[in-house]
């Protein structure tokens, strides 16, 4: 799958030396792009399942002419939480702490699979990855693996919550909807509607648009 970019050759971190951040913004971000996209602290069988049900929730599709695109490595990200054993400071009650939800919830998805199709769930085909995630979030998926968490609790509060969290923070995923990032110290000065700061990302306008534009310009030359 192809998609034309909404802001093209927009790039958030074409800002990263400029006044828009400072010292310490910088050191985030400058992290979180450096993110080895390896396993480092989930075994092999549990880091395929991970990669496999990120790229499920969350598939990055090439770009506009079909070629590869850069991805963000989004169960790096999410495993960086494991890494640092990063909580959030609150959990619901019918799931265990962090580590032990999302070791538990890998190892009884990918028995899932096994049970369902003979396969574990990094090997499935895409359809089928699809079908068993959407049991997962109905809470139709009750083997013994699962031990006492719900799976369907699993999916809405770590599944949903860490994976679109770990993407949406990357500056990749930025420039793909004009988010300038964090405007720290610069802020941000023009907060009207249709009102864009000058190192704003400009959105391409489609063909409506430029219908739209025409024919205004057009009545306007009739009058």
């Amino acid at each position: 799958m192809t998609r034309t970019p909404t802001y093209p050759g927009y790039d958030v971190l074409a800002k990263r030396d400029t006044p828009s951040w400072d010292a310490p913004t910088r050191a985030v971000i400058d992290a979180r792009v450096s993110t080895p996209d390896r396993a480092r602290y989930l075994g092999p069988s549990h880091w395929q399942t991970l990669v496999a049900l990120c790229d499920t929730i969350v598939p990055q599709p090439g770009n506009a002419h079909g070629e590869p695109a850069p991805r963000v490595p989004v169960a790096a990200l999410v495993e960086g939480k494991l890494v640092d054993d990063r909580r959030d400071g609150f959990r619901d009650a019918r799931l265990p702490p962090l580590r032990t939800a999302w070791e538990t919830g890998l190892a009884a998805l990918d028995a899932e699979s096994v049970k369902a199709y003979g396969e574990h769930f990094a090997q499935l085909q895409d359809e089928r990855r699809r079908a068993l995630v959407a049991r997962m979030q109905r809470g139709e998926l009750r083997s013994r693996a699962w031990r006492t968490m719900p799976c369907d609790v699993f999916f809405k509060k770590r599944v949903l919550h860490d994976v679109s969290a770990a993407y949406w923070s990357h500056p990749l995923a930025w420039s793909a909807m004009g988010f300038g990032g964090p405007a720290n110290p610069r802020g941000y000065v023009r907060l009207y509607t249709n009102r864009r700061d000058p190192w704003e990302a400009v959105e391409a306008a489609d063909e409506s648009d430029a219908a739209h534009e025409a024919a205004r310009r057009e009545n306007e030359r009739v009058r």
